[in-house]
């Protein structure tokens, strides 16, 4: 008797199909959310990068002019390097002071989780009111921060109209908003095997070598992830800039998102708009994929 052809195709059930047709329903708001608001706009916007548009008139093509313009714009360069510069200081110590916290916070102290609360609740304010707190925070004359250095004999700074002291300033709200990446090293911490630091101290070892010989390699994944997740969001910084400083001092502040909303909504150059906002793409696809080549050197995976 001839076998039975394997490559015959067998219909679906009608169990099958209803399964299928009830998890795409399910799914269907997130994704036609994501083809309408995400997939079609990203698209789009390659096609207008290489057109000049104002919103008005019909969009004209132009070429490659708004790349040789992106590469020639002073102000582009400048926004660049404002988010590099933030994104060089914020991020390694946004990272310290969250581990230091979660080691802190995994500890048997009183009132643990009321300090837990207290240092994620920050997260959950939204933008533009905390942006509107940090402003008073930094003003000159009635600002509690000068307020708390005066205590130490030292005289009120403009913090967000001197271009010397206004990304430093941007730098320090930044700290604010840790309660995210503490959250997850708190996780991470409660899951390292305690038979480690059992045996680590069986053999004598003290409390900073568990440090730098047991949790610090433990915990490089989550490290690994908080910095992905931090330098993203860093080059993206833009509603603490527009609202404290519209890009001010002397655009020290004038972050690379900034700038690509300034060109788009209050100059009308779309086309261009594109094109730093797919420069700024480029560049954080590549910060990434280097991050990943250089943490197979340095994150340890249990497996």
């Amino acid at each position: 008797m001839a076998a039975k052809s394997l490559t015959k195709f067998e219909r679906p059930s009608r169990g099958t199909l209803r399964e299928w047709t009830a998890g795409y329903l399910f799914a269907s708001p997130f994704i036609i959310g994501f083809l309408v608001f995400t997939a079609f706009p990203m698209v789009y916007s390659i096609w207008l990068a290489f057109h000049r548009w104002d919103l008005i008139t019909p969009p004209r093509f132009i070429g490659f002019d708004n790349f040789i313009r992106m590469f020639k714009d002073p102000l582009a360069n400048l926004s660049l390097y404002n988010s590099g510069y933030y994104t060089l200081f914020a991020v390694p110590i946004q990272l310290v002071i969250s581990f230091v916290l979660a080691l802190a916070l995994t500890q048997n102290i009183k009132f643990r989780d009321l300090y837990r609360a207290g240092f994620y609740l920050p997260i959950i304010v939204p933008l533009v009111a905390s942006a509107v707190v940090w402003q008073r925070v930094f003003h000159p004359e009635f600002g509690i921060l000068n307020e708390i250095l005066g205590w130490f004999g030292i005289q009120p700074l403009s913090w967000l109209f001197k271009p010397e002291l206004a990304k430093p300033a941007f730098i320090l709200m930044s700290f604010w908003m840790i309660g995210r990446q503490m959250v997850i090293f708190i996780a991470g911490l409660g899951n390292i095997p305690e038979t480690l630091y059992e045996a680590a101290s069986l053999d004598g070892a003290g409390a900073l070598t568990r440090l730098f010989k047991i949790t610090i390699p433990m915990m490089t994944p989550l490290i690994f992830y908080n910095m992905i997740i931090a330098i993203v969001n860093s080059f993206q910084t833009f509603i603490p800039a527009l609202i404290m400083t519209d890009g001010g001092p002397e655009n020290a502040t004038l972050f690379a998102v900034l700038n690509i909303y300034r060109q788009g909504f209050n100059y009308f150059n779309m086309g261009y708009a594109s094109a730093l906002a797919w420069e700024l793409f480029v560049i954080i696809v590549g910060f990434t994929i280097a991050q990943f080549y250089i943490s197979q050197r340095w994150v340890f995976y249990e497996d």
